[in-house]
């Protein structure tokens, strides 16, 4: 008997923190670009709008709530004395707010057990079997209008399972 076939190199579901890489904003924007047709320059001002409000929120001391995929908090760290480990000097630390990120369930549950990313071709298929409680259950869109990927409805772009 053969061993079953091996998967090419990078191509594991479960990577290794050595093989994993960083993925930019420009990467981001150009694979959303790709995939709804719009151009790369409304697709960054998008992302970089959404990265502002975030950002503007987070400042005013907001909680952002992403159901499914998780939370953005600040939190204020107390000051604290701290001590130099090669002089044994004590040092203060001034009080400061930190943003914190609790992962949603969802999200959770596709990292542990390494469940690929929606794409088209899982969006496609997963339309085809709407999982009721998915997405917000809108309407149909039309058929002369492509839904975009990660669209709230089921039926547009039912592969999102961050539900919208």
């Amino acid at each position: 008997m053969s061993s079953p076939p091996q998967p090419p190199p990078g191509d594991n579901l479960f990577m290794s923190s050595t093989e994993s890489h960083t993925v930019t904003k420009r990467d981001l924007v150009q694979r959303i670009s790709d995939s709804t047709g719009q151009t790369k320059v409304l697709v960054r001002d998008i992302v970089q709008r959404f990265l502002d409000e975030v950002s503007a929120e987070l400042v005013a001391g907001n909680r952002l709530e992403f159901r499914k995929f998780g939370v953005f908090e600040v939190r204020a760290r107390p000051g604290r004395i701290a001590q130099n480990p090669k002089t044994l000097e004590k040092v203060l630390v001034p009080p400061k707010r930190v943003v914190k990120f609790k992962v949603g369930n969802v999200l959770k549950k596709m990292v542990a057990f390494g469940e690929p990313k929606p794409t088209d071709a899982t969006a496609d298929s997963a339309a085809s079997t709407s999982t009721p409680g998915i997405g917000s259950g809108s309407a149909e869109t039309p058929p002369a209008v492509a839904a975009p990927e990660g669209a709230t409805s089921n039926e547009a772009g039912g592969g999102n399972p961050f539900g919208g």
